[in-house]
């Protein structure tokens, strides 16, 4: 039987993004941001179909303009995903967009302008049933907060998002979710957690700006895995200077790694060393390529000599060991055959593919009987 660890979860208000709950006891969902000039409908409803291909829950689109507001209304029309505006100081962007069938609004209460704007928009929202994101940036701390501070700090971070927050309270709007990012993992973490037992509503998650794909993955696994495992974060961005699909992926690893939410195949390989019988590295390279479109749970261990290879193989839904003369295949924690090193990458793949189909038919046994 497998090791269990169950992550308790922070109470937090449930809000619905079109069709998609956060937080709550909904999943923790897996966000992106397109990279494309949104006027460009095409190419930005391309990039969306291939985030939400990668398993992409929500998806941000930047609205910097009423030009790019038209533009986002076509967009919305073709994709199903529920899409969030990010939109800044300008308030009729923000009306516009709710007009036009907008999920979310990523709008700081406080950059908008006068009151009555404010109240304009807010109003605009709790019409349309569109929850706000309050998102606060180190990069861009109201002045007054860095005189105070000096610099960006967590304690700067939450005061900017109490600003925020106040107005939405003073206005009775509670449909709101909050981020608190940082380029510094131990800044970003240090003002999620200061303000995740000072408000109820649910927390977006992310290092910004963390970096080019390696390091910026590193980074975001390390900070956004600080607080998940203590039960913070009810959806996340992985933001990396990178295909945003790679975003996708990214985030989906990480909760995988903890346990909380998996999609696709959790490859268990070895590094490879000496004892090694097949080419473990070259093997794996090729499953991933091969494999890239399953989006179904599955555990499969690839492990190149006899020492630890029997006992991870016996613990997934298809595994391979190491061996001599012929390495062993299990199905299901069992032995299966033999497989020599020629056929090894064309086996795994047919008996992955057809442990997948046998997932998606008890699955769907399960749903035709209610």
């Amino acid at each position: 039987m497998k090791f269990q660890h169950t992550i308790p979860r922070r109470v937090s208000r449930k809000i619905k993004v079109g069709n998609v709950e956060v937080g709550g006891d909904a999943p923790i969902t897996v966000q992106t941001m397109t990279n494309t000039e949104t006027c460009d409908v095409a190419a930005t409803v391309a990039q969306i179909n291939d985030v939400v291909e990668a398993g992409a829950d929500l998806v941000r689109v930047s609205v910097p303009s009423m030009e790019a507001a038209e533009a986002f209304g076509k967009i919305r029309q073709q994709v199903s995903v529920p899409l969030i505006a990010d939109i800044h100081f300008d308030y009729k962007i923000a009306l516009r967009v709710a007009e036009l069938g907008v999920d979310c609004l990523r709008i700081n209460p406080g950059n908008i302008g006068r009151d009555d704007r404010v109240r304009a928009v807010v109003q605009s929202a709790r019409d349309h049933g569109i929850p706000i994101r309050i998102g606060v940036n180190a990069g861009s701390l109201e002045k007054d907060l860095q005189r105070k501070y000096g610099e960006p700090t967590p304690e700067a971070l939450v005061e900017s998002a109490m600003r925020h927050i106040d107005i939405l309270d003073a206005l009775d709007f509670q449909d709101y979710k909050v981020s608190l990012k940082a380029s510094d993992v131990h800044m970003a973490v240090g003002a999620y957690r200061a303000i995740a037992g000072q408000i109820e509503q649910p927390l977006h998650l992310g290092i910004t700006e963390a970096g080019g794909f390696r390091s910026g993955a590193v980074k975001s696994a390390i900070g956004l895995g600080m607080l998940l495992n203590e039960g913070i974060g009810d959806t996340l961005r992985v933001s990396l200077a990178a295909d945003p699909v790679q975003e996708v992926k990214v985030g989906f690893d990480i909760l995988r790694s903890l346990g909380i939410r998996s999609r696709g195949i959790n490859f268990i390989a070895c590094p490879s060393c000496s004892r090694q019988n097949f080419d473990v590295i070259k093997t794996m390279n090729q499953l991933e390529e091969r494999l890239e479109d399953v989006s179904t749970r599955l555990d499969v261990a690839v492990i190149g000599c006899i020492v630890n290879g029997p006992g991870e193989a016996k613990e997934v839904d298809v595994g391979l060991t190491g061996a001599s003369p012929a390495n062993m295949l299990y199905l299901g924690g069992d032995k299966a055959g033999k497989v020599k090193n020629e056929d090894l990458v064309d086996t795994l793949e047919r008996e992955i593919r057809q442990k997948v189909a046998d997932k998606q038919a008890a699955d769907a046994q399960v749903i035709a009987k209610g």
